[in-house]
């Protein structure tokens, strides 16, 4: 018999019921911060048609969208002659939540309300080469907000992720805090323009800035050599980027200064202050830093941009920025928008290691109601049907095992409370219940248990 392979495809993985659960746990807190701040769901397709993925997130992230491949005859005529990648797919997987919420916006917009708020909690897909911590299929949790120009846009978005950290027990800005670090597309396009990075190179050097966290400044400067920047400006560019001081007013006053010949840096700076001055009245107030060398590689954002450092830890727990000009590429109008999106699996991570977890997650059972022998079968099942009427997750042993048995199972589930109907207790109208940390055991009216229970359970 042929040997199958049965572990999950590269880049994704299977979620055994303690990650299911701990992973709603903290999607159950990312929706309700979300929805008290006025947010309101949305669901898009998996499957998006591939023009509307391409050309939105650079040229590198356009290598990396999983592309899906015509059907039937359409697939059978593309393959007559020497088919390019293009020429055999025609659909692709959503790479962020971002873009599709920017086609549903051009495809509804009289639908929708003049400032359209949404969140969506959603895998996207990415032809990445798995590694650690790195996967093709993840989940966004994403907000955004559609049709306003006000930095009071940002703030919001920033104010409703800071307080989802909070909430989940990431406190503070020491070890186990969060910075919320901040820049807008106009500072860097103005540190380029004062740096004497050539226009046409600006988008090239972002990407390589990008990078600085990954690789390095050495690595960064290299890589700004092979992609053709002049040694002097890239020299100068990282310089700058260097100097810059380390509290908020004086990296705003720093900037200022530095970028008051560049209309587009002043603009930016501007805009950033004002962004500021808002969040500080918010959850995210004490978790902001500005930081010029943020860039974050999506070609799409042309304002504010931000990026959530968990401290001490590299990499990005999630980000956003503006984007005003990415609806208009569907709909040939210019309708600002501003988001935010939580990196899931890396919020589920650290809280792991952290030890974040609260000991018992919402989702596992109450109670296991025990199984005696062939004449407490009928009472064992109606004592489960008693326990679930009262809204209680009761988990029901199906087999008739020695009670050894049946408390080994409960321990491999977490399951804290055994209920047991011997011959005894039912003759009595009565029920018997284990705590199996304790090991404490007693007997109480059978009307009594639900009551008992629920008040262990709070």
């Amino acid at each position: 018999m042929a040997k199958f392979n049965t572990a999950p495809v590269s880049g994704t993985r299977d979620f055994l019921p303690l990650d299911v659960l701990r992973r709603n746990y903290v999607i159950d807190i990312i929706e309700r911060v979300y929805q008290s701040y006025g947010f309101e769901p949305l669901e898009t397709p998996v499957m998006e048609r591939l023009d509307t993925l391409l050309g939105k997130y650079g040229d590198e992230g356009d290598q990396l969208i999983f592309r899906v491949a015509k059907r039937g005859d359409k697939l059978k005529r593309a393959l007559t002659d020497t088919p390019t990648e293009d020429d055999i797919a025609d659909e692709g997987l959503r790479y962020d939540l971002t873009v599709p919420l920017a086609r549903v916006v051009a495809e509804y917009r009289n639908q929708l309300p003049r400032y359209f708020k949404r969140y969506q909690i959603a895998p996207v897909y990415r032809a990445d080469r798995p590694a650690k911590g790195r996967y093709r299929e993840f989940y966004q949790c994403d907000v955004d907000i559609v049709g306003s120009n006000s930095q009071m846009v940002e703030a919001e978005v920033l104010n409703a992720g800071a307080e989802v950290l909070q909430q989940l027990g990431f406190v503070g800005v020491g070890e186990s805090g969060f910075r919320l670090r901040l820049n807008h597309r106009g500072v860097l396009k103005g540190l380029m323009e004062v740096a004497g990075v050539p226009a046409q190179m600006e988008g090239t050097v972002l990407v390589a800035i990008d990078k600085l966290d990954k690789i390095g400044r050495d690595g960064v400067y290299q890589e700004l050599l092979n992609r053709g920047l002049d040694a002097a400006a890239a020299e100068k560019l990282l310089q700058m980027l260097e100097s810059a001081p380390q509290t908020v007013a004086e990296t705003l006053n720093w900037l200022s200064n530095e970028l008051e010949s560049s209309e587009n840096g002043s603009r930016g700076v501007a805009e950033l202050k004002q962004v500021v001055l808002y969040a500080a009245h918010g959850p995210a107030q004490d978790h902001l830093a500005v930081d010029p060398y943020l860039a974050r590689g999506l070609s799409y954002y042309t304002g504010a941009i931000f990026e959530i450092e968990f401290i001490g830890l590299n990499g990005s727990g999630g980000g956003g920025g503006r984007y005003d000009n990415l609806v208009g590429m569907f709909s040939n109008q210019t309708i600002p928008a501003c988001g935010f999106s939580l990196g899931l699996e890396r919020i589920l991570l650290i809280m792991e290691e952290r030890n974040l977890f609260p000991d018992h997650i919402i989702g596992r059972p109450h109670a296991l109601v025990t199984q005696f022998d062939e004449s407490t079968v009928a009472a064992s099942l109606q004592m489960a049907k008693r326990l679930r009427a009262a809204g209680l997750r009761i988990d029901l042993y199906p087999d008739l095992d020695r009670y050894g048995r049946q408390f080994k199972y409960a321990d491999e589930r977490q399951i804290r409370y055994a209920v047991l109907l011997g011959p005894d207790e039912v003759q009595n109208g009565h029920v018997s219940i284990k705590d199996l940390v304790s090991g404490d055991q007693l007997t109480m009216p059978i009307e009594e248990i639900v009551l008992w229970l629920q008040q262990r359970i709070q």
